[in-house]
């Protein structure tokens, strides 16, 4: 057994076991594909979006959705799109028109700070039509487009 060889060996543990206990003590960045997508909304929007495989639940009972009917009260969803805003592993909130009209006033605080992710999209309900005008993300394209955007017809 030469000298350089177990010089080396030891050094090269002691390397490792270093790195990965710098690693360990470091958090992880999420990467798009680790990005969850949430949903606040109508009872068959939601069961639509977990149906295709959207939904979660973690260990303690936590979901990434929220039915909202006639019973749920505004606090409840707005407690729920916070805890969806400030949570790491969220990318995209999905809420139906009507329940964003709900909580207008956190969207537009949401716009206002320029936070970008998670990106939050209202999506229509069926009991209301679309209406482009009330969503912020249509009014960014309106501004963009040089506030030109025929939406009669939606």
């Amino acid at each position: 057994r030469s000298h350089f060889g177990s010089s080396f060996v030891h050094n090269f543990r002691c390397w490792v076991c270093s790195t990965y206990r710098a690693a360990m003590g470091r958090k992880k960045f999420l990467n798009q594909t680790d990005m969850q997508v949430a949903v606040i909304g109508d009872e068959d929007t939601v069961t639509g979006f977990v149906l295709a495989g959207v939904g979660k639940r973690d260990g303690q009972g936590n979901t990434n959705f929220l039915i909202v009917d006639s019973k749920t009260k505004r606090k409840e969803v707005e407690e729920k799109f916070m805890e969806f805003q400030q949570s790491k592993d969220i990318g995209v909130i999905l809420i139906n028109q009507t329940v964003a009209e709900e909580i207008r006033h956190l969207l537009t605080d949401h716009t206002a700070k320029g936070i970008v992710v998670p990106t939050v999209l209202e999506i229509p309900s069926k009991d209301k039509p679309y209406d482009p005008n009330a969503d912020q993300v249509m009014q960014r394209v309106k501004v963009f487009f040089g506030g030109n955007i025929d939406t009669s017809d939606w």
